[in-house]
């Protein structure tokens, strides 16, 4: 077959367009788009408060009870939610002040949901400047899951088996996200050599957390249950994290490593909304305008609505693709997609008849 050779878009596919951004972001700031919105993120801290004050009087309310998994689930939701508010604090969406939003961000990221701050933003900021652009977005990268077809086709062993069905494992694999978040996290922070701001605060951080969410399941309740409680707790946080994040690029145009694109091309023709309104806004914690979102990282999250409208009109009027799906279609070009990248994993040789015959499930070749 000789080596895989996946195509990448290039300057060819999308010729750049000048002022495009320049327009666009003049229009945004005509309207008020970039302004905070205080009473907004205010209203949703004390909403995620409230829901943590009240898994913790079930928690001790239900004592020795199966119902408790519940609480877990409900506890691995709230968490996502704080995720997302971190995520909006690293892009400076809450506070005015710079400072105060990246202080926000280093509390609440390793304090409360255990993740690691500094290893975050500095793998989503490469993602931000080159969305899908090979060797420099670090979202498809290798990892377990392969998102380029050299990358699946290099696989072997374990990661082999998994890559050839990576499409249906996808969503499965999800439920170990929350554990392998929790351990990137003090891999980056201990074994990193590299200058890293605020190490020991967030390492202190990581492990108060840790300590003060998992001591109480494990003191007060069963050993088996206390354990199911952990694993569906992390496992709903895996999956609702990644859930939340996949549909975003995945399955749009791939870049080549040396395309020169304009700002608005690269982001626009790599990035894909979901429909919904408010009820995606809330679920998805505002990525549903990950078009948007792209063109304008430190807007608020109520904004992005308002800014779709500039942005679709000027996407018709240069004939730039603007891509926008219900959730569940984006799941499904997920898999799609993951799973046509998969093929580069398989045998080429792998005959289907024969592989049945040596099964004993049909007749030999």
């Amino acid at each position: 077959m000789g080596p895989i050779r996946q195509t990448y878009a290039g300057t060819k596919e999308f010729p750049p367009i000048t002022r495009a951004y320049t327009d666009v972001s003049q229009a945004v700031k005509e309207k008020g788009l970039l302004q905070r919105a205080r009473g907004f993120y205010a209203l949703v801290g004390l909403a995620i408060l409230a829901g943590f004050a009240g898994c913790i009087v079930a928690f001790f309310s239900l004592g020795d009870s199966w119902w408790q998994l519940a609480v877990a689930a409900a506890s691995g939701i709230l968490f996502t939610q704080v995720a997302f508010l971190a995520h909006e604090a690293a892009h400076r969406q809450i506070f005015a002040s710079g400072p105060a939003n990246d202080r926000l961000a280093r509390f609440i990221g390793p304090a409360i949901v255990g993740m690691s701050v500094s290893w975050w933003s500095t793998k989503h900021t490469r993602h931000h400047a080159n969305p899908n652009r090979v060797g420099k977005d670090p979202d498809i990268e290798i990892d377990t899951i392969s998102f380029l077809d050299e990358d699946a086709a290099s696989a072997r062993g374990v990661r082999r088996m998994i890559t050839k069905r990576q499409g249906w494992l996808f969503f499965p694999l999800l439920t170990l996200e929350g554990l392998n978040l929790y351990a990137l996290a003090f891999r980056h922070l201990l074994f990193n050599r590299e200058p890293i701001k605020g190490r020991f605060r967030e390492i202190a951080l990581l492990l108060v957390r840790h300590a003060v969410v998992w001591t109480p399941i494990f003191v007060f309740l069963p050993l088996g249950m206390a354990i199911a409680f952990f694993f569906v707790q992390v496992a709903v946080f895996g999956v609702y994290m990644g859930a939340s994040f996949a549909p975003n690029h995945k399955g749009m145009p791939v870049i080549a490593k040396d395309a020169k694109l304009d700002f608005f091309s690269k982001q626009v023709r790599t990035s894909r909304n979901i429909r919904g309104g408010w009820w995606a806004t809330w679920l998805m914690g505002g990525l549903n305008y990950q078009i948007e979102h792209h063109l304008f990282p430190n807007m608020p999250r109520p904004h992005l609505a308002k800014a779709r409208p500039i942005v679709m009109k000027a996407c018709e009027e240069l004939n730039v693709p603007y891509t926008e799906t219900s959730l569940i279609q984006s799941y499904a070009i997920v898999i799609d997609y993951l799973n046509r990248v998969g093929l580069a994993a398989r045998d080429p040789f792998d005959c289907p008849m024969a592989t049945t015959a040596r099964r004993g499930l049909g007749p030999a070749a």
